[in-house]
């Protein structure tokens, strides 16, 4: 999971595993495998970032649980 923010700068915790699609149109639109839409302040390179980030640590064993 990682975290994202949304426009109103609420922070939120976003599960990776449910991303199906996100799209610059000029704000970042994250569409869920719900079909539920966020749009958030990130830009599509940083959530694959940290979704990479995310992997990267839960398959090292390295769990963190900070931002």
């Amino acid at each position: 999971m990682i975290f994202v923010t949304k426009m109103n700068n609420e922070t939120i915790l976003l599960n990776n595993d449910l991303i199906e699609t996100i799209e610059e149109t000029p704000d970042t639109v994250v569409t869920l495998t719900t079909g539920k839409k966020l749009i958030i302040k990130e830009s599509s390179k940083e959530v694959l970032k940290r979704v990479i980030d995310f992997k990267m640590k839960i398959y090292n064993g390295d769990y963190d649980y900070g931002k």
